[in-house]
């Protein structure tokens, strides 16, 4: 590395650190709200333990105890340039998270960072390996793995979505046949989910456990139900649920609609494992062409030459037995 390049690097440096630490300078620091209200609501007891949510420590407050307006600004600039609010909402609450936005977007900050810092290693790695820096190739680098980073968050929550989804479909026939069973012997729906959540398990026993935990806390059963089908994608949990509030309501059938609803999705289900044998078809064959067939092409080749080799060996036989004046029938000849 050059003297040249070294100073720049360094002067670069320097001038970032003094435009922060003049940015986060009281004088010029913007007074957020809280700051503003602190004097006036100091006295206020904390309010008690039992009345709000426990806090677990984990990776986002332990971010925000030790870079908390930084991170919040960064997570407020990737809200700002990725957008999409409601569908992170809609997605975190298909997922049963109890995150909010302003968590997944910090969330998606460290991720970015962490990626930025791995790229940094690397260039720095390949830097010093090769005997030079260059900027732009670092530039790129360390631009694209703060990118991926918070991009691939996005893209990982998408796919514990997809996970999810895939287990409550599958979960699915199991709990509706159980409801239709205790419902068939004569408990009421509440009484029949009740039942269910406390003897099974699964993503969706917890679902419905959740909604009958908010029922007994007040919330209507109705209401609390409904709320299970608004944050699913899933059209059979959609209609399963659908199912279960006319019943409460109105006092209609159930058994029969939950069995139905069961056959048709395990239905669903064998329709999707033919359409994905049909998808990995074609992934099958990839083996079939590279490794199994040139093995067995040159197996045959192989064949095919030494049924040549006796073809010529018997062709001369015939000949030398012709010009001897012998009409014998072609000798067997064996071949080692």
């Amino acid at each position: 590395m050059s003297s040249g390049l070294l100073g720049m690097l360094l002067g670069l440096l320097v001038a970032t650190g003094l435009i922060l630490v003049l940015s986060y300078a009281p004088p010029f620091r913007s007074v957020r709200l809280v700051d503003r209200l602190a004097p006036y609501v100091h006295d206020t007891p904390p309010p008690s333990r039992l009345l709000g949510t426990a806090t677990e420590p984990g990776m986002l407050t332990a971010v925000r105890r030790i870079v908390g307006p930084s991170i919040s600004n960064g997570a407020r600039f990737v809200d700002r340039l990725v957008g999409g609010r409601a569908a992170v909402r809609r997605r975190l609450d298909a997922l049963g998270s109890d995150l909010s936005v302003e968590d997944f977007r910090i969330e998606q900050v460290i991720w970015g960072g962490l990626c930025l810092l791995g790229a940094a290693v690397v260039a720095t790695v390949g830097s010093v390996a090769a005997g030079n820096l260059n900027v732009l190739t670092a530039s790129m680098l360390c631009v694209s793995g703060l990118v991926g980073g918070v991009l691939g968050r996005d893209w990982w929550l998408t796919q514990q979505v997809n996970r999810r989804e895939e287990l409550l479909l599958a979960e699915f026939p199991v709990v509706a046949e159980l409801l239709a069973l205790a419902v068939t012997a004569g408990e009421s729906p509440t009484a029949a989910i009740a039942r269910v959540t406390r003897l099974s398990g699964g993503e969706l026993a917890r679902e419905l456990g959740a909604a009958l935990g908010r029922a007994r806390a007040g919330v209507p059963l109705v209401d609390a139900l409904q709320q299970v089908a608004d944050r699913t994608s899933l059209d059979p949990l959609a209609r399963f649920i659908d199912g279960l509030l006319v019943a409460i309501e109105r006092g209609t059938p159930l058994a029969e609609v939950l069995r139905a609803q069961a056959a048709d999705v395990r239905e669903a289900g064998k329709r999707r494992l033919l359409e994905a044998g049909g998808r990995k078809e074609i992934a099958m064959m990839v083996p079939v062409v590279f490794l199994v067939l040139p093995v067995r092409t040159r197996h045959l080749r192989g064949h095919c030459s030494q049924a040549r080799r006796l073809s010529r060996v018997a062709k001369a036989s015939h000949v030398l037995s012709l010009v001897g004046g012998k009409s014998k029938e072609w000798p067997i000849v064996r071949i080692a």
